[in-house]
């Protein structure tokens, strides 16, 4: 046993301690050891419940089902290797070179930043403007709790991981235009030639008085999604190793 008052290690049967001489029986029926005795139960009860929360995320984030297809497995591993080849493209191109407006994922990522300007209209210009890149960022977002919270595809979790920070490299152009106004916009315009309001980004450096930050903020983007296209690759890389592990 341990001396509840000095905290000294020795023999259960002891009826006062070695090193302090303090009776077990008299102490343990001070009021003052009743309060200790349930701060040191509610700590062991809230390190228990904090390990009892992160193996639920971790059980949440790393789920491998019981029986993996093996045909699902192999389409999976190509699949990741297409993203990570492709993803390092997005990652170590410039910006100005605007390869990720160039790409197929623009096409996906073009209807839902048009959407956003619709539903968030009704919030005001500013709003609404902005409501184009949220309605891009968000959608992927709302995919990857979908398919980690309802269907437990925690490897699909990681591929839409992987769209949301594909959109960072799809906005960062657009950003760092807003002072320039060359890039080509939708109905064949340019951002310098076309009415205050249609360029969204600077529309919305210039009424918030950050426009000689655009190529900051565009490399901004960049960052956050490179940071967030590197935690797909390690977070579906683990997930199929998982499952590699669960055939064999």
């Amino acid at each position: 046993m341990q001396c509840p008052k000095c905290k000294f290690k020795q023999n259960n049967s002891n009826q006062e301690c070695l090193q302090c001489g303090v009776i077990f029986e008299k102490y343990y029926q001070s009021p003052g050891a009743v309060t200790a005795e349930k701060k040191r139960n509610n700590r062991a009860e809230n390190r228990e419940n904090e390990d009892v929360s992160e193996k639920k995320i971790w059980n949440l984030l790393f789920f491998v089902p019981p029986e993996v297809s093996p045909y699902s497995l192999v389409g999976r591993t190509i699949l990741f290797i297409i993203l990570v080849v492709w993803g390092g493209r997005f990652i170590f191109s410039s910006i100005e070179s605007n390869y990720a407006s160039h790409s197929f994922m623009h096409l996906i990522n073009l209807p839902f930043h048009e959407a956003g300007h619709i539903i968030f209209r009704p919030f005001g210009a500013f709003i609404a403007s902005f409501g184009g890149t949220l309605g891009q960022l968000l959608m992927p977002l709302i995919c990857l709790a979908v398919l980690l919270l309802k269907t437990r595809d925690s490897f699909g979790a990681s591929v839409t991981l992987w769209w949301f920070a594909q959109n960072f490299f799809d906005i960062a152009p657009y950003i760092h235009d807003a002072r320039s106004g060359t890039l080509p916009l939708l109905g064949g315009n340019v951002g310098h030639s076309s009415p205050y309001g249609f360029h969204d980004w600077e529309f919305i450096l210039t009424e918030s008085g950050f426009l000689k930050y655009d190529h900051f903020l565009a490399g901004l983007s960049v960052m956050t999604g490179t940071i967030l296209m590197i935690t797909s690759f390690v977070w579906g890389g683990v997930l199929l190793y998982k499952q590699f592990k669960s055939r064999q």
